[in-house]
């Protein structure tokens, strides 16, 4: 009895523990969850800023050959008196246009990357958190599988230790039943070897009747013999 409540026992706590590690795999899996979201964020951000640049330098190039043109078409059109005029115009129209653009682009620039910074900055402390939370959840995991395995353990050892005493038990069991047999084999041999002699000691005692009787008979025989003679 006291080794099955505690079995029983055991395996509730085995069952406890069993439940509480499925509860620390669903937190992991969701702290895994929130990096690769993380992850997929910072790379989407530094996908938008290769966009950027890229469209920035297509717009650098066309205003580039946009002014290679006009210097050719000046060199052609060399009879023009205002050639060189409209030609300054246009570099100043250029320079101006650069100078807004490259300031724009610098400002706009750095306004994204100290976005991204601070935006990867923010992730990478939920990268760390979500990392030590997973080292912890291992941690506890590793904490619990090492509780589950000496549950497991003391518990087969109690069923050892239980099916070793029924065994013992059924032996014993067995043995006295052995002697019980023995027992009454022995009672019955007894009690036929009692009857026996009780059917021995009848004869003899019908025997000595008989001899009482015949001894009786002889001695009346005698007895009146002699009063005749007298």
């Amino acid at each position: 009895g006291r080794l099955r409540e505690q079995g029983q026992e055991e395996a509730r706590r085995r069952e406890e523990a069993e439940l509480a590690l499925r509860e620390y795999r669903k937190d992991v899996d969701r702290a895994a969850l929130a990096r690769l979201e993380l992850e997929k964020k910072v790379e989407a951000l530094l996908d938008e800023i290769a966009f950027l640049r890229r469209v920035h330098e297509e717009e650098l190039a066309e205003l580039q050959a946009s002014l290679q043109d006009a210097q050719v078409s000046v060199e052609v059109d060399v009879s023009k008196p205002d050639l060189t005029a409209a030609l300054k115009e246009i570099r100043m129209q250029y320079e101006v246009l650069s100078a807004r653009n490259q300031q724009s682009a610098e400002e706009w620039y750095k306004s994204k990357f100290a976005n991204f910074t601070e935006e990867a900055a923010r992730s990478s402390d939920s990268i760390r958190q979500a990392k030590e939370e997973i080292t912890e959840y291992r941690r506890q995991l590793q904490a619990r599988n090492i509780e589950i395995e000496a549950l497991r353990n003391a518990n087969e050892s109690l069923e050892r230790q239980l099916q070793e005493a029924e065994e013992r038990s059924n032996g014993e069991i067995h043995n006295l039943q052995e002697t019980i047999n023995q027992l009454e084999n022995a009672l019955r041999t007894t009690k036929g070897e009692m009857a026996r002699h009780l059917r021995e000691y009848q004869d003899l005692l019908n025997v000595k009747m008989a001899l009482d009787i015949e001894i009786a008979t002889w001695f009346s025989i005698n007895k009146k013999e002699i009063n005749t003679s007298n």
